[in-house]
């Protein structure tokens, strides 16, 4: 079909003025509900959904592995422990490696990489592990979902690196919820790479006061190494927290046992707040073990067994994960932060979603 031009006009007029018809026949654009901003010289990847900060990927010179830090429900309210990063009233002050949201382990090759901080004593050093990271593969907005790749390295004191990392955040977000997605691939490079049975791993979350489970008396907890953490009682007021996993264990119960997530309810400020992770059918070791402890300690552990031993039940069989050089394990969990309590949320059914479609 031939389109009769009239005398004097353009030629170019008309063709630009054609694709601006074009593209407004298209309608609206939906803007990116949730954006991933990096900035490198900060050293932090900023998460925010419906202009309002949810999370970031940051990896301070301060730790010694990279965390997501904090974490916010819809409302804004931060779920997640201020120390060491921040100091808050009424906060507890030890473990100093409990930071954010994090993803390390207790023994790979005898190398400690879950305790390691700045408070480590100087001839404990040598046995401690650091997860470098090494560069923002790519960072995507958008009006679903937002993605972040990032790449490290696990390294001995020595400067050895003995894994290296890949992870994917998947990060959604609505009026009533936010999740992250965290599928993370570790691969040996030229020697064998062993994970020994301890209870020190591997996605850990350390939660605000108001998330604990009351206590009325100090704790004393013990790692493989001997290294003793007092936890000291504070006041308990406001605290409020309790676990439940899918298998109905709940409070301090819930610790060492299998369980295919695991859901932590309390207020905090007055809201409803419910954190649950899912492990993903697909893990090694699935159902996870976890280890919760009273004191905000939110973690899920593939990789111990019989470290996790429960007074008066029959002992676990030890176990031992083993990478060759050149092999890789993948994990996949999700993180949830949703308003109300276990009940309201629905837990079962957002694992049934999540384990029966795809997550990455």
């Amino acid at each position: 079909m031939r389109i009769p031009i009239a005398p004097g006009v353009s030629l170019v007029l008309i063709v630009v003025t054609a694709i601006l018809v074009s593209l407004a026949s298209a309608g609206p654009h939906p803007p990116d509900c949730i954006s991933v901003a990096v900035n490198e010289q900060a050293r932090r990847v900023d998460v925010s959904i419906d202009g309002q900060p949810f999370t970031s990927y940051i990896w301070p010179t301060t730790l010694k592995k990279p965390v997501l830090y904090p974490l916010r429900t819809a409302k804004g309210t931060v779920v997640t422990r201020g120390f060491p990063l921040e100091q808050r009233p009424g906060e507890r002050v030890d473990h100093p490696h409990h930071a954010g949201l994090w993803f390390n382990y207790e023994n790979v090759n005898g190398i400690d990489f879950w305790n390691n901080s700045d408070a480590i004593k100087p001839e404990n050093a040598p046995k401690m592990g650091a997860i470098l990271h090494r560069s923002v593969v790519s960072a995507k907005s958008g009006s679903d979902q937002g993605e972040l790749d990032v790449e490290s390295d696990w390294v001995t004191f020595d400067k050895k690196v003995l894994l290296k990392e890949h992870t994917h955040f998947v990060f959604r977000g609505g009026p009533g919820f936010r999740s992250v997605d965290r599928i993370t691939t570790l691969r040996a490079l030229d020697e064998k790479v062993d994970f020994k049975d301890e209870k020190d791993g591997v996605l850990g979350l350390r939660v605000v006061r108001a998330l604990e489970i009351p206590s009325d008396k100090p704790e004393v907890y013990t790692d493989a190494s001997g290294r003793a953490t007092t936890v000291a009682k504070l006041d308990n007021t406001g605290v409020n927290g309790t676990y439940l996993t899918s298998e109905g264990k709940k409070g301090d119960a819930a610790w060492g046992t299998r369980g295919r997530w695991c859901n932590l309810s309390g207020l905090v400020g007055g809201e409803p707040v419910t954190i649950t992770i899912l492990d993903h059918p697909a893990n090694p070791g699935h159902p996870v073990r976890w280890h919760v402890r009273a004191y905000g300690l939110f973690a899920a552990n593939p990789f111990g067994s019989a470290t996790f031993a429960v007074k008066g039940e029959e002992k676990p069989p030890e176990h031992e994960t083993e990478l060759e050089p050149g092999q890789s394990l993948r994990y996949r969990y999700r993180v949830i932060v949703h308003p109300g309590d276990a009940k309201t949320a629905n837990i079962a059914s957002l694992w049934e979603k999540y384990s029966g479609g795809k997550s990455d």
